[in-house]
């Protein structure tokens, strides 16, 4: 079942409208969506190693963008829309001392959600709640997740072949590893940060 959807994944990422796609996921996840961008941005700089640093760039300018949304939602919408998402990711209980800890290192949180595979989400949305400076913010998003996705596309576009091969031959090991780095992810959130 995994090797017909990682085919399908694969021609979707070869088509000419797999980079409006990869945009509108990558502004989504970083305000609501739970899914990261690199499910999308992975198979496209496989399929086309010659884009690997466009589908980087259209990556960046819409999580950092999709980031400004989320930003909006924590500053304007933190008690309806913002809350929602707060609890979806389990992290209400301490919300608080969360942001405390963000009016000290706002920056850093920024730099090291954007970069990390830790939801980039609730960064956004807890700028906007503390009234972070939108400035230092926008900043530190632009840093992180351009240094993120352009890492990942540099790498593929150096060594897509081997990693290719590698991901087709060990593909349900590495989905396993991504699930569970994903969920890892939303524990993290929840009960270490």
């Amino acid at each position: 079942m995994l090797r017909p959807l990682y085919d399908w994944t694969m021609r979707q990422a070869a088509r000419p409208k797999a980079g409006r796609a990869l945009a509108v996921i990558s502004f989504l996840e970083s305000s609501v969506f739970p899914i990261p961008p690199d499910v999308m941005l992975i198979p496209m700089c496989l399929a086309n190693r010659a884009r690997a640093f466009q589908y980087a760039l259209v990556c960046s300018i819409a999580s950092v963008l999709g980031g400004a949304f989320g930003y909006a939602i924590g500053y304007f919408f933190i008690e309806t829309i913002g809350q929602a998402i707060i609890d979806f990711y389990g992290y209400a209980e301490k919300w608080n001392a969360f942001e405390a800890a963000y009016d000290k290192y706002g920056a850093w949180v920024v730099l090291l959600m954007g970069f990390s595979p830790l939801p980039y989400k609730v960064a956004t949305i807890a700028s906007g709640a503390t009234h972070f400076a939108f400035a230092v913010f926008i900043v530190s998003s632009v840093v992180s997740r351009s240094a993120r996705f352009f890492l990942v596309a540099g790498l593929l576009w150096k060594f897509g072949p081997p990693i290719r091969d590698f991901i087709e031959r060990r593909l349900v090991i590495l989905m396993w590893i991504f699930v569970i780095g994903l969920i890892g992810g939303f524990v993290v959130i929840k009960y270490l940060v």
